[in-house]
């Protein structure tokens, strides 16, 4: 029995070994992983901060009705954009025509007979105060004449500058401007070209902002008309639109604790208008060398910001990373990269940490993930 027991356990130990072995075998026989590295890549890094405002108009201005009378005709289409001095509406104008003339007629008879009163004045023919009583008539005269000329005027509305018009709110035909306490709105016009951004920034980086300004030799009153803001809408890239830092406010905001901040930009192009987000670029300095990856390579978790690196064994390490400006697909790194590190930027949802892969050399230009890539968990 005991020689038989033995025997069972030399064929056991022959079978783990024989399984052992093919395992071992299965193993050398799967390829490893492929991916692709790259170097980070040495450049010139502008270090900015970027901020979210909101478009607003340089100028905003409500047409209203300053005389009363029907609504004779609209000259514009809703929306679109209008030059300075370019009609607008009409209010029917003949009762204003007819103002005109009478008080004209009785401005040329009070000084006709003023004139009168003088000559007969000097034959001691009348009366001082027949003279005065006609002087003050032509007085009147001339007022009444006057404000006949600026009602008169007050039936063609023009626009004030040039600007974008929205949609009008009376239709021709109706009674307007019969209520001189609440005036008849008839058309809101903005102007857009210049055109502003608000935003806000919050004290910690109002008082980073400062140190830097002061760091490259800005003095703190002067960064208003001198300072450069760039700024991009939700559907662009690159930062396009340059304009120049105009207004800071001179307190904080207690209640948000921000500081609130104005940029005007040129929009010859009127592609910015009222009430579209943007995001605004405040450069802290001029351009430091620095190094760069593609964007999409930057992974993030509980722990912070990362990316993947092959070692010298080729096997997959995480490296902590300070991430620094966005610039296009282009991500500047602050800290955590040297410039011989070989950085993974492609295979990275086949790969987890302390995986031996095959590293494959990026060619130029340096492929990149998706965005959407998600990494294998570490």
């Amino acid at each position: 029995m005991k020689i038989e027991r033995n025997w069972v356990w030399v064929g056991a130990l022959m079978t783990l070994a024989l399984l052992a072995g093919c395992e071992k075998k299965d193993q050398e026989s799967t390829p490893l992983t492929s991916v692709t590295v790259a170097p980070p890549r040495a450049t010139e890094v502008t270090e900015t901060m970027e901020l979210t405002g909101t478009v607003g108009a340089v100028q905003t201005v409500t047409i209203v009705a300053r005389v009363e009378g029907f609504l004779d005709a609209i000259h514009f289409q809703d929306g679109t954009y209008v030059e300075r001095s370019a009609p607008l509406f009409s209010i029917q104008k003949e009762q204003y025509v007819q103002d005109l003339k009478l008080y004209q007629a009785q401005l040329d008879y009070s000084s006709a007979e003023y004139d009168r009163q003088i000559v007969l004045i000097k034959k001691n023919a009348t009366s001082e105060a027949t003279v005065q009583q006609y002087f003050s008539d032509q007085q009147q005269g001339e007022a009444n004449v006057a404000l006949a000329k600026l009602n008169l005027s007050y039936t063609e509305m023009s626009a004030p500058f040039d600007g974008l018009v929205g949609a009008h709110q009376v239709d021709i035909g109706n009674l307007v401007g019969n209520n001189a306490a609440s005036p008849t709105e008839l058309v809101s016009i903005e102007q857009i070209v210049p055109i502003y951004v608000n935003f806000s920034i919050n004290t910690r980086d109002a008082l980073r902002l400062r140190q830097r300004m002061r760091t490259a030799g800005i003095k703190d009153k002067s960064p208003v008309n001198n300072t450069p803001v760039f700024a991009q809408l939700e559907n662009e890239t690159d930062f396009p639109h340059q304009g120049m830092l105009v207004f800071t406010n001179n307190s904080v905001d207690t209640s948000s604790g921000t500081i609130q901040l104005r940029a005007i930009f040129p929009n010859l192009d009127r592609v910015m208008f009222p009430g579209l987000f943007a995001t605004v670029r405040i450069p802290l300095g001029p351009p430091q060398p620095g190094l760069v990856v593609p964007n999409a390579v930057v992974l993030s978790d509980q722990q912070g910001d990362f990316v993947y690196l092959i070692n010298g064994k080729n096997t997959v390490e995480r490296r902590s990373v300070v991430k620094g400006p966005l610039n296009g697909s282009e991500r500047a790194i602050s800290e955590g990269l040297a410039p011989t590190d070989r950085v993974v930027i492609k295979g990275i949802p086949n790969i987890r940490v302390g995986q031996i892969v095959q590293v494959k050399l990026a060619s130029e230009p340096v492929p990149t993930e998706s965005p959407a890539a998600t990494p294998a968990s570490p």
